[in-house]
């Protein structure tokens, strides 16, 4: 994806930084056309495989080819485009978006708005291609992630008099996690041992945000990096 996000001020002084419309539709457009070149390599894929009387798939095979031209031509090709644009739309439904204001930061995905008040949030930083709000107990807010300019995204915080760091300040404080670790509150360890389970398993954001959000609330914070967990304690909890 392309990652020049140009900051948008609007008449109210928020910030908003969203993928530009131009990019979105040229993504788009790219998938529809690579839909529909599958579409196309289906038909051919068809045609060659009912000429081998060993080859699988004869049945499905028989029955596309069964349809006459130009219709099954146009209907897989169409078909392909269809699935390819749907795919670029779900994308473009995952994406975060972010506005900043005085007042407030917005975080918004899946067309669903998180909403925190400038006085919670403490400092900002990226993690690599994720966005964190830290409150004044370094309790992570928020860690989302994000195809968002990184220059833009902090220029963005700064304007609006937001402590932007350049790297997590607490990042000497994480420590490795492994099975039945001391040193952590009251079942933390079957939360995190549920999260490494669903990390090896490739399982939803969704799972493991609802997680991470459980460890949240007993002051446990949670980064993952290449499936491995680390964790530190809040300083309401240290």
């Amino acid at each position: 994806m392309d990652d020049r996000l140009a900051p948008h001020v609007r008449l109210d002084k928020t910030t908003v930084l969203a993928q530009p419309a131009w990019s979105a539709a040229l993504v788009h457009l790219a998938l529809a056309l690579l839909g529909a070149g599958a579409g196309w390599l289906v038909k051919v894929l068809a045609e060659w495989l009912v000429t081998l009387p060993w080859a699988p798939m004869q049945g499905p095979a028989r029955l596309l080819t069964s349809v006459p031209e130009p219709w099954l031509t146009v209907g897989l090709v169409c078909a392909g485009a269809a699935l390819g644009l749907t795919v670029g739309l779900m994308a473009r439904h995952e994406e975060l978006s972010v506005a900043v204001s005085n007042e407030r930061t917005t975080l918004t995905r899946k067309a669903k708005d998180r909403e925190f008040a400038r006085d919670r949030v403490v400092q900002v930083f990226l993690d690599g291609k994720q966005l964190v709000l830290l409150d004044a107990d370094k309790d992570e807010l928020a860690r989302e992630t994000s195809e968002l300019n990184a220059q833009r995204v902090a220029d963005a915080f700064r304007a609006h008099g937001y402590s932007w760091a350049d790297e997590d300040p607490c990042k000497d404080d994480f420590r490795r996690w492994v099975s039945d670790m001391p040193g952590l509150p009251q079942g933390a360890n079957a939360l995190l041992k549920a999260r490494a389970q669903l990390l090896d398993k490739k399982s939803s954001s969704g799972d493991l945000r609802e997680l991470r959000e459980e460890l949240a609330r007993m002051g446990v914070v949670v980064r993952d990096e290449k499936r491995r967990q680390y964790w530190r304690l809040s300083q309401r909890r240290a």
